[in-house]
């Protein structure tokens, strides 16, 4: 019987190589754009290569690859490049290794919320350019932040990640609320957690009900001075209203990790704001988390291959 014969394009761990290597034939792309494959080059490359198994980090996977004779389709991360509806139409399996290391990501918020309240970013560029005690204000008085103990955490949705940054936080010494549905440890309404929050942190899916969630008056509804941090989605919030937001000043500061196309243009008027700490989806990016992820999805590889229907990830589905 002949062997599978696996397109891998991202950047692998060896370990993991190695192991999808025990199972199929190994084609790597050393190789490729920084927006990812499209649809048709992708689909090019899958014939080229002969590959039945796929491995892919962002890249486009619609109709030109889906209607090849794939065995199953590999994604490093969320699957939102990938068409889920024709992929379950065309019964190829979408397996994913996203959601899975929610320290890291708690982690990145928490150096988002320092950084933000203690003006590291600014502070740390002075210091570079040899301005930090330039003029007639002292850096510890222009750069004065606010002490974390004693403010209160708002976490809106309360699943692996707000909980990694839940006992993180009371670790502090902050109060810590949370608003969601589906915890019932989560005893606030989000306009109770708005009005209580000095910091507001969001840890929850896009969907159709979350895309826009924070806009005009949301923000608005928010404490004078607050902090709003988003590791989860660009398309949780309207980008205009929380310009405006701190532009006014009624928002404190805000640390961001995601945009929507998770790109944002240098001319956006955010650039320009001090108050901001912007980072490039660098929630999951540790060595520990991208081996984690690469074991796991080859291994969930291996369970597909062999007919077994319960890999450890469920296979993704349509929404």
């Amino acid at each position: 019987m002949r062997r599978p014969r696996a397109l891998v394009l991202p950047a692998l761990p060896e370990s993991a190589l190695a192991r999808l290597a025990e199972v199929a034939e190994l084609t790597e792309v050393p190789a490729r754009p920084d927006l990812g494959f499209t649809d048709e080059r992708l689909a090019d490359l899958v014939v080229e290569t002969g590959a039945t198994v796929l491995v892919t980090d962002g890249d486009q996977v619609r109709a030109s690859v889906l209607d090849l004779d794939l065995d199953v389709v590999a994604v490093m991360g969320a699957p939102t490049s990938v068409d889920l509806d024709l992929a379950h139409a065309r019964g190829v399996p979408v397996l994913h290794a996203g959601g899975r290391d929610a320290d890291a990501v708690a982690e990145l918020t928490l150096a988002l919320m320092f950084a933000v309240s203690r003006h590291i970013v600014t502070a740390d560029n002075e210091v570079r350019r040899g301005r930090a005690n330039r003029g007639k204000v002292p850096p510890a008085q222009r750069h004065r932040g606010r002490r974390l103990t004693g403010r209160t955490l708002g976490i809106v949705g309360l699943g692996r990640v707000g909980e990694a940054m839940r006992w993180r936080c009371e670790g502090l010494g902050m109060r810590v609320i949370a608003c969601d549905p589906w915890v019932a440890e989560a005893t606030h309404s989000f306009d109770e957690l708005l009005a209580e929050s000095d910091v507001v942190s969001l840890h929850l899916p896009l969907t159709a009900e979350t895309r826009g969630m924070f806009g005009y008056a949301e923000f608005a509804a928010m404490r004078p001075g607050a902090i709003y941090l988003n590791t989860s989605r660009g398309a949780l919030h309207d980008l205009t209203a929380l310009v405006e937001a701190l532009r006014l000043g009624h928002l404190g500061g805000a640390g961001l990790d995601h945009f929507e196309g998770e790109w944002l243009d240098p001319s956006h008027p955010l650039i320009a704001l001090p108050n901001v700490v912007l980072t490039p989806r660098l929630g999951e990016a540790t060595g520990e988390t991208r081996e984690e992820l690469a074991e796991a999805l080859v291994a969930d590889i291996e369970r597909v291959l062999r007919g077994d229907a319960r890999p450890a990830v469920p296979i993704a589905r349509p929404a």
